[in-house]
């Protein structure tokens, strides 16, 4: 197996220098992962611990934008305590007494103040735990002090409004504090969110996912977790919990259809081993390309 990708990437992805930053390792139990495929199967790919967990990435993207500094998904944060971070197998700890995400920023040029624009796919607690931090003094506040936040109006609304399936993903401290402050811009449906930047719904793991596309010289998709690793490229490897697998499967039909087509960059979020890849199709399934 390959060895884990570093704290930063840096690539040209659209027109943009980007910067790809694991926000803190993960392992999540493997049978969960891969949902109706049988273990013997995934695990020929990713060998599971004595847990059952394979190990995953927590990957974010800067994009350096003309309009200003964007950040897409946040890790999971520092908001947790040392039980959850234990099941789940979350280690958001990165250099010198910062989180991994901020000493990717840093070590990418910038400050967590230079950030203008947080993206959020979904507010699922891997992908929006980051946007907000416990000070000192125990107050919430947000990660990101200059930013404004962007996500589906209709995936605020299914986080606040859990029910025994959804509740262990969706915690208010990564979101609430932000819309009660006034720094949530809700989206509705597919939208350009800033030139060249444009908010796709990829729905199925949740009802209103979303994916980040990047127009331009090297068109790349952001695809959270409709295909959250290398591994979920064959249509029907498709994770445990998604709470609508059936729709994944179409979002991930049409998806992986036009990136072919039109020759995108895939970027894995929780991949450990590969962050990007372009993909072609077979004749049996879809694979990486090159």
């Amino acid at each position: 197996m390959s060895q884990p990708l570093p704290l930063l990437q840096t690539t040209t992805l659209g027109d943009w220098t980007v910067h790809l930053i694991q926000a803190g390792g993960q392992q999540l139990d493997g049978g969960a992962m891969f949902g109706i495929v049988p273990k013997p199967l995934w695990s020929k790919r990713l060998p599971a611990d004595e847990r059952n967990r394979i190990p995953m990435g927590m990957r974010t993207m800067l994009i350096e934008h003309e309009s200003g500094l964007i950040l897409v998904d946040t890790g999971a944060g520092n908001k947790e305590n040392e039980k959850f971070y234990d099941i789940y197998g979350i280690d958001p700890a990165g250099p010198a007494g910062f989180s991994a995400l901020e000493a990717g920023i840093r070590a990418a040029g910038h400050a967590v103040e230079d950030v203008r624009l947080v993206i959020n796919t979904h507010l699922h607690f891997d992908h929006a735990g980051g946007n907000t931090t416990r000070d000192a003094s125990g107050a919430v506040r947000p990660s990101f002090p200059n930013a404004r936040y962007v996500v589906q109006k209709g995936e605020y609304h299914y986080a606040t409004h859990t029910n025994e399936r959804t509740a262990g993903s969706y915690f208010d401290h990564n979101f609430v504090p932000l819309a009660e402050a006034g720094l949530f811009d809700f989206v509705d449906g597919d939208v350009e969110v800033v030139k060249g930047i444009h908010l796709r719904r990829t729905p199925g793991h949740v009802p209103h996912h979303q994916s980040v596309f990047l127009a331009g010289a090297t068109p790349a998709m952001f695809l959270a977790d409709v295909i959250p690793t290398a591994h979920h490229l064959p249509l029907a490897w498709i994770m445990g919990y998604d709470v609508e697998p059936l729709r994944t499967l179409e979002s991930k039909r049409e998806l992986l259809a036009r990136a072919v087509a039109e020759d995108w960059t895939l970027v894995f979020e929780h991949d450990a081993h590969t962050a990007m890849s372009r993909v072609a199709h077979d004749g049996k399934s879809y694979v990486m390309k090159g």
